[in-house]
Order: structure tokens, then sequence, then C-alpha cells
């Protein structure tokens, strides 16, 4: 950046701002707003409250207040965060992710610490967890949303919860459970997605991939090894059986004596033979740090078990491996409609790097784990907040590139489309359970 630039970012962040006037009631309280921002954008070493405050020429209490007692309407903030993302960056082939993110903290004061699982060090740690949902589209990503994960100890214990402000509806609920409710909250407000991706972590868990194929929202989901499916759909009886007519009847729906149990996903790509002897496809998926990311994938259909142990919807059940390491295996599934090319499914399952860059820039730049206090409620702003800083540098990035916001040429998952260029099978295409997987895609073309 030139001195130019630098010094018209200062009434470029102030009209910014001005977007969000109406989520404050009070002139004063509103001035502290721009202070917190301008903190957290700022290249102070520390950004918690104390820091930015004394950078600012004001009392560390004032910003202290502003986060945690001031009155101001945070959710209406961030539905305007959401609204503006819409306006400026929507998209065709918009992709939401779901992750997240973990910071150490000292103490047990802080909202929903404990002794739990970090990724941010990869072990068991004293911290809080928080689960995030971002927005990709096309060059531009941003993480939309956040909710603090509030463990069972912390649920169980009311006086706990309400001594740092924990609201009484707000319960222990599974990670999963709150990533549906980031998305319903972000659909309500308007958020159009083509596609949802997350990691194993959610896409193990048969509720959450019901609940969305539920909402009609396609996705791509990573699973486990253990994620368990049948090649064909087992059938499924709704008579009851009392064996020699006493104790107690089976419950119905049930699957028939006969049925074969489900499979893993492991056990399937190395012993169905539509999997086993399909031949490997290669595809480029995107430039990465040291080189071209280059996959291997196979596909065919599959059936889910949902959590009740019935069968479910029919998915893709893609099997990737790394090109120059085949001991580096994944699974993903989709409800993408059949024709959908494996091409594009690979796009949207490889997209979650957005939100990995999302957490890593708003950590470094921002300061979204340096945040200290022992208030639900100003640890529910702080991420808001942090969503309003990293917005702002993300358009700052795309105006002094002056680059326009271009995708990857995504096919939508309910209307074909031509597929990104860069993403080239080595194969013209896949068989799929019926050993065929219909008319040659743009995105299968070979090189």
């Amino acid at each position: 950046m030139d001195a130019e630039q630098i010094r018209r970012l200062k009434p470029e962040l102030t009209g910014y701002l001005h977007e969000f006037d109406d989520c404050f009631a009070r002139r004063d309280t509103r001035a502290h707003f721009p202070r917190y921002v301008e903190g957290q954008l700022s290249e102070l070493p520390g950004k918690s409250c104390e820091p930015m405050a004394l950078a600012a020429g004001v009392a560390p209490r004032t910003l202290q207040e502003f986060l945690a007692q001031h009155r101001w309407d945070e959710d209406r903030m961030r539905r305007r965060v959401q609204q503006l993302v819409m306006r400026d960056h929507a998209g065709p082939h918009a992709i939401g992710v779901i992750d997240e993110t973990s910071d150490v903290k000292k103490g047990d004061k802080t909202p929903g610490v404990q002794r739990q699982y970090c990724g941010c060090v990869g072990k068991q740690e004293n911290g809080i967890v928080t689960v995030h949902l971002g927005y990709a589209q096309g060059d531009f990503h941003a993480l939309i949303d956040g909710e603090l994960f509030l463990p069972e100890s912390w649920s169980e214990d009311r006086a706990r919860c309400r001594a740092a402000g924990i609201p009484e509806e707000m319960v222990y609920r599974p990670k999963w459970k709150i990533a549906l409710e980031l998305y319903d909250r972000a659909v309500a407000g308007g958020v159009e997605l083509e596609w949802l991706t997350c990691d194993e972590g959610y896409g193990g868990k048969p509720l959450f991939l019901q609940g969305l194929d539920g909402r009609q929202q396609r996705f791509v989901a990573e699973v486990p090894t253990t994620f368990s499916c049948w090649p064909q759909r087992p059938r499924v009886t709704e008579r009851p059986f009392r064996r020699g007519g006493r104790g107690r009847p089976r419950k119905v729906p049930r699957l028939v004596a006969a049925a074969r149990a489900p499979q893993n996903v492991k056990e399937l790509a190395e012993r169905w033979s539509v999997l086993r002897d399909q031949a490997w496809a290669r595809y480029y998926v995107k430039d990465g740090q040291k080189g071209p990311l280059v996959w291997e994938a196979k596909c065919a259909r599959v059936v889910m078990k949902n959590d009740d142990g019935l069968p479910g919807v029919e998915l893709h059940l893609v099997v990737a491996r790394n090109a120059l390491d085949h001991d580096e295996v994944k699974y993903f599934v989709s409800n993408a409609p059949a024709e959908t090319p494996v091409g594009a499914l690979l796009l949207v399952a490889f997209s979650r790097w957005r939100v990995e860059r999302c957490f890593r820039d708003q950590k470094q730049e921002i300061g979204l784990d340096q945040w200290e206090g022992r208030c639900y409620l100003g640890l529910k702003r702080h991420l808001i907040l942090s969503c309003v800083s990293y917005l702002f540098l993300t358009r700052c990035r795309e105006r002094l590139r002056g680059e326009k916001p271009g995708g990857h040429r995504l096919p939508s998952p309910r209307r074909r489309r031509r597929a990104a260029a860069q993403l080239v099978a080595r194969r013209p295409r896949l068989a799929d359970a019926h050993g065929t997987h219909g008319p040659r895609h743009p995105a299968l073309a070979t090189t």
C-alpha cells in the first residue's frame, strides 16, 4: 500500500461503519464502535480491550463496558454483516463452510471454559470452543456468524451460567446442532447457499446430514472411515413381530431379517466391486503453497444409515486419495443430484481451506483469540465485531488488488453448468454403482 491508499482508508472505514448506525440507540455508545474496530485493524501487538482503549486515548473500562454492559443491538449487527455480504458478494455458486476453532484460556470464569480438545494446540487444554459459519464465493471468503459451544458441565450448573451472563434458554447442544442453528439463522437473514461443506467432525453425524437434507440444502461433507451405509437400499418392514406370541414385539419400522448389515466407507472402498475395481480418475484441485494439489477419486451411489439404524437418503460416496501420497485418503458424501460431476463435488469438498484462512487471519490480524472477559454477552459481541472488522479487510483487499470477484464456475446442484476450467479429470468418465456415470460433462474433459 502507498501513502495515498492508507490515507483513503480512514474515510472509507468511516463510511463503512455508518452502515451499522441503526444498531445503536445512543450516540455516546456508538462512539465506542469505531474505536473497537480501529483497534482490531491496528498493528497493536495485543488487541484486548485494555491496549485498544489506551491506544484510542480512553479509559480501558469504557471499552469493556461497551462490550459487556452497554445496550446496543448485536443481533442486528450480525444480520447487517450478512446483508452486506449478500449485497456485494452474492453469487450463484456460494459455498457455506461449517467449522470450529478454539482458544486456550486460563482460570474457570470465562464462559464455556473447561479442559477439552483444542485444535489450536492439538491436544486437551483448558479453553473455549466456538462454532462458525463461513461464506465463500469466488475469491471472496469471510465468517458471517459464530456461537459458543456450551459444555454439559456448564449447562448443568445454572448458577455458574448466571454468573457468566449466559441466558437460561441457552443449554448444552452438540456442535452439529449449533451448526444447524447458525445455518437457519443465516438463511432467515437472507443468505443463499448453493452448497455447504464441513469436516468429518460434523459429516460423521447422521442427524446433521439428515437436517441439511430435510432443509433441501445440498452438501458435500467429509466423513470418518467408520461412517456406515449400504451399497443398495435394504428392505424395511412395518409388520410387527412377536416371537412365540409372548414378550415385547419388535419395533417398527425395522430392517427385514435377511437384510445385510451396513458397511463403513473404508470397507466399501476396499471390498465392494463397484468401487474396488473402478479406475482412479485424477483431478487438479487447486494451487497450494507447495505446488498444485492433485487428487485421484472414485465415486458410487450409496444409502446412508440414519441415526435410528434405518436406511436414509441416497448419497454420492467419493473416495479420494492424494496423488503423491496414496496413504492419504479422504471420504466424502453428498446429497447432490445423481448426475452431478465428481469434479464439482471435489471443488466443494476442498473449499474448507477458506474458513481455515479466515480463522488464521482473524487471529493474526483482528485478535479473534485475544478476547478477555467473564461475560457471555461480551464474547458474543466480540465474535460479531470481529466479523465486521474482517469484512472491511476483505473489501479493501479486493479493491486494492483491482480484481472483480470471480468464481470457479462451479456448477449449481440444481442446474447443470460448466465447471471450473482448472479442475480437469484425466479420464473421460467415472463409473457409478450401475457401471456408468451418464453423459460426459465438461468437468470431466480429458487434457
